[in-house]
């Protein structure tokens, strides 16, 4: 059975709540991990909101910021790999992750602006 974009993005942010920890516990790295907590755990956060959106505009702006935030959080998975916090290993599986939910939104918001 086919996952829904507010499931995936539940997932994900059970992710990205653990690579936070990983980050602050192993690697001692405080600020960035701050970062990436905020904008993937927000994601999710958004995108139930849109479920429960009042109208069409609500729900179509619910979905931007959901998308706006996986860009972040895009940043921040690149950023953190590139610094070396995140082994290849660590980042590729995640990374992965928020390129999928990136691509979802993106056609969730084209197909709501129709």
């Amino acid at each position: 059975m086919e996952k829904t974009t507010e499931q995936k993005s539940f997932q994900f942010a059970v992710r990205i709540v653990k690579l936070c920890k990983y980050l602050n516990e192993c690697k001692k790295e405080y600020t960035m991990s701050r970062q990436v907590l905020r904008a993937g755990t927000s994601i999710g956060a958004n995108i139930a909101e849109a479920e429960q959106a009042q109208s069409r505009p609500d729900f179509l702006s619910k979905m931007s910021i959901a998308l706006k935030e996986a860009a972040e959080t895009d940043y921040w998975l690149r950023l953190l790999y590139e610094t070396e916090y995140l082994s290849e290993t660590e980042f590729v599986s995640i990374y992965q992750d928020c390129r999928e939910l990136e691509k979802m939104l993106t056609a969730i918001v084209k197909t709501t602006r129709q």
